[in-house]
């Protein structure tokens, strides 16, 4: 969602601090590279580097994009966990 929500051509410190900021929760960047090497591995995203800039001393950022096939997963998920809630919405806000 994050990648979604960022658009594709997202690198990995930006799809962290997406997470981070929309959860609260403190992720580790070993976790959300390890998640995207997963999601890559499945063909559900694709990833280029890009080009070497000043600011980052000449070192290249691999950038992150969302496949057809990840859509569609995400979407299944959405659609899911929407079924699954529906009718309980104010008692899992509660939570």
């Amino acid at each position: 969602m994050a990648l979604m929500r960022l658009g594709n051509g997202a690198y990995g410190a930006a799809i962290l601090k997406e997470i981070r900021d929309r959860t609260g929760r403190d992720l580790s960047e070993g976790t959300v590279y390890m998640t995207l090497g997963r999601l890559a591995e499945k063909k559900m995203i694709a990833s280029y580097v890009g080009l070497p800039t000043h600011q980052r001393g000449g070192r290249r950022r691999r950038h992150y994009l969302i496949d057809r096939d990840g859509e569609r997963a995400l979407g299944r998920a959405w659609r899911a966990i929407r079924a699954m809630s529906e009718g309980i919405e104010t008692d899992l806000q509660k939570l």
